[in-house]
């Protein structure tokens, strides 16, 4: 499998994790805790195979940049959360970059 599929299902089960620790409501519901901490678990476990061919710092550039702006959108659309146009437009830079790193890193 590629290694830039393990990173994408690292970034995917990271945002996952997040929105499961969202609502658990900072451990109060300890389901959706212990099932967020297995998610992290899963997360570390698939990305692991990713840096073996792509560089740590490209990867976790990407992965953080990706799981933020997917953070965002699920606290918009999922809890209501809001951010600015300022903030988005950050996010947006962040984005540019991660797409940025992408396009110029070669992995398997």
């Amino acid at each position: 499998m590629s290694a830039w599929i393990f990173l994408a299902l690292a970034i995917a089960l990271e945002v996952a994790a997040t929105f499961l620790l969202k609502l658990s409501n900072g451990f109060e519901k300890v389901h959706w805790g212990m099932a967020s901490i297995a998610l992290y678990s899963g997360c570390f476990w698939v990305l692991a195979p990713a840096l073996k061919t792509i560089p740590v710092g490209i990867a976790y550039a990407i992965w953080a940049g990706v799981g933020i702006a997917a953070a965002g959108a699920i606290g918009a659309f999922a809890f209501g959360e809001r951010l600015g146009p300022l903030q988005l437009a950050f996010v947006a830079m962040i984005m540019v970059g991660a797409i940025g790193l992408r396009l110029t890193t070669s992995a398997e």
